[in-house]
């Protein structure tokens, strides 16, 4: 999850409260000592360094945002606290032995450079010694504060050399560890991307997205990909087009191919009508690494609803089942067979793309129909649900899609289907965990029965969700189904699946999406349905094993770091007080 720092007045109280508590602790009351030395020693430093460091950093070429700064120097000032209080008690029970208030300060100072240090690496700029000065400032200032109350001596001014050097090659250490993984694997600096990613997802800089992107283009492959497009028109207009890729809407935030419901709407503009992006049988291998690739897709997409086919024949059919358990239902609309996949209440997530292929070449070897396929996406159980070229659940798939395409080629009847549509939008990533294309719905009246489509721009429904929204659509409809696009744009808030119904509750995602299905059917029209595809060859893909590999040296680095940070802390406050202890 990416953390957000507080609000900046937030922050100043509590940079207050914790210099208060400081003082107290260094300058036990009574008398006023506590209370100057709260203002000189702690209390302005930190209030001086929050409001210095974002200029500061400017300055030598980096960026840290003024709550950033104030959230820094409350954070430092707390690490504090508790080494203050454990010298207090301490220093209660050996006096004889524990260095005085001349060499606590010095040693309190070294954590909190090797602290802002390590956070403005990151933060910042990845340059030692371009962050050096806004590193130094909160704990130079504690310093001086300091000593205009207490006498500086040679051995307190040596001490605090000393520990600010240990501090310093601490921090070099801990951040050459942490990055090692990514660097062997990517030949990349995975901490320089801190920076990129932030600003990407706070304000979308376009300079920190080409920074993202130009990691991730350096690892592609080529792939051979297909835009399959489905559009209806009612006198003339469309009322709704559904885009059927085969690209993976990731890797996360707005990075390529993420919030691709979004993106492949801009390219094909108000000529589409309401425009659909269910999640098409494919996994992060197919996930495109710039806006470039992104591009390309849309591209091909925009030029396909240009030159569509004539309508097909006049015939459809509802959507159905070829018998109980399936993981397919198909629908027939005119010479396209939709097939849809789930495996809810079951573990639902991706379809290997080379599943798909070999799925819709089975199915097109008759020659009479146009297959597609839509992963419906919508029963989420972490690390489960996907389905692999070559096993049993793959090889169930593809007979059950014969079956279900079969079955709704005897349930299709002549005459066009009536089309109705309706969307809502207005739902929050953070609060709602729900994409800008928010709720969509699609209802389809043939063959004597109406079929109602949720689809809801979000990443998965938690287990059991699928179930609770079914009821509802159910009773304005007479079979329904719940899609996900897997919009990989909700990560950004979450730092995982942030699946759909974890934040809004399926029973308020049911009622939203009856009166939406409600809206479309009553949007019912006869309509002609045109289909085209086109092949998209030479695509830059993530590719095989990439997001694998990325996972495994993040946690590598993540383990490395969790490791390293705890212990050079230890040592550097080992070596302080040992420093300290010689030199009192």
């Amino acid at each position: 999850m990416l953390f957000q720092a507080p609000p900046l007045p937030l922050a100043a109280v509590l940079i207050v409260a914790v210099s208060l508590a400081l003082g107290v602790l260094v300058w036990p009351p009574p008398g006023r000592s506590w209370l100057v030395g709260w203002l000189l020693a702690f209390l302005l430093p930190a209030l001086v360094a929050a409001g210095l460091t974002t200029p500061l950093a400017r300055a030598l070429g980096g960026r840290f945002e003024l709550h950033r700064g104030f959230f820094l120097a409350f954070t430092a000032a707390l690490l504090e606290l508790p080494l203050a209080a454990a010298w207090r008690g301490a220093l209660a029970f050996w006096p004889a032995v524990v260095p005085g208030v001349l060499f606590l300060v010095p040693f309190l100072a070294a954590p909190v450079f090797w602290f802002r240090q390590l956070a403005l690496y990151g933060v910042s700029r990845p340059s030692h010694l371009r962050i050096l000065p806004a590193a130094l400032i909160q704990p130079v200032l504690q310093m001086v504060g300091f000593y205009l109350l207490v006498p500086a001596s040679a051995a307190s001014l040596a001490s605090l050399v000393i520990d600010l050097l240990v501090a310093f090659v601490c921090v070099v250490v801990v951040l050459h560890a942490a990055d090692r993984p990514i660097r062997r694997e990517f030949h990349s600096s995975g901490v320089s991307l801190i920076r990129p990613l932030l600003d990407h997802v706070g304000d979308r800089n376009e300079e920190a997205t080409r920074a993202l992107e130009a990691f991730f283009l350096r690892s592609t492959v080529e792939a051979d990909l297909r835009v399959d497009l489905l559009r209806f028109e009612r006198d003339g207009r469309p009322p709704a087009t559904v885009v059927l890729p085969t690209v993976h809407p990731g890797p996360f935030a707005a990075l390529g191919a993420s919030d691709l419901p979004r993106k492949l709407e801009g390219f094909l503009g108000p000529d589409a009508g309401t425009v659909f992006v269910p999640h098409t049988p494919s996994d992060h291998d197919l996930d495109l690494p710039s806006g470039a690739e992104v591009a390309r897709i849309g591209t091909a997409a925009r030029e396909l609803l240009d030159g569509l086919a004539p309508p097909g024949e006049a015939r459809a059919g509802p959507l159905v089942a070829p018998y109980p358990g399936s993981l397919a239902r198909a629908q027939l609309l005119g010479n396209v067979a939709l097939v849809v996949v789930s495996r809810a209440p079951a573990p639902t997530d991706d379809i290997a793309y080379a599943v798909a292929d070999r799925l819709l070449r089975d199915l097109a070897r008759d020659g009479q129909l146009r297959p597609v396929a839509i992963d419906a996406h919508n029963s989420y159980v972490e690390g489960e649900g996907d389905i692999s070229y070559g096993s049993p659940t793959a090889e169930k798939l593809v007979a059950d899609a014969r079956a279900a395409v079969e079955a709704a080629t005897r349930a299709a009847r002549d005459g066009a289907p009536e089309i109705g549509v309706a969307s809502r939008t207005g739902y929050s990533i953070g609060q709602d965990g729900i994409g800008p294309h928010g709720l969509r719905a699609l209802a389809v009246r043939a063959g004597g029965l109406t079929t109602g489509y949720l689809l809801i721009d979000g990443n998965n429904l938690v287990v059991g969700a699928r179930a609770t929204i079914l009821r509802e659509l159910e009773q304005v409809v007479d079979v329904a189904e719940v899609l996900t696009t897997d919009n990989h744009v909700v990560h950004e808030v979450d730092g995982g699946i942030n699946p759909v119904g974890e934040r809004y509750p399926a029973e308020r995602l049911a009622r939203d999406g009856r009166a939406l299905l409600e809206a479309a059917k009553g949007d019912l029209a006869p309509a002609r349905v045109r289909f085209g595809s086109q092949p998209v060859p030479g695509v830059k893909v993530l590719g095989p094993g990439y997001t694998a590999r990325l996972l495994t040296s993040l946690g590598d680095t993540l383990s490395m770091f969790t490791n390293m940070f705890p212990a050079s802390l230890v040592l550097l406050l080992s070596s302080a007080l040992v420093v300290a202890l010689l030199l009192r």
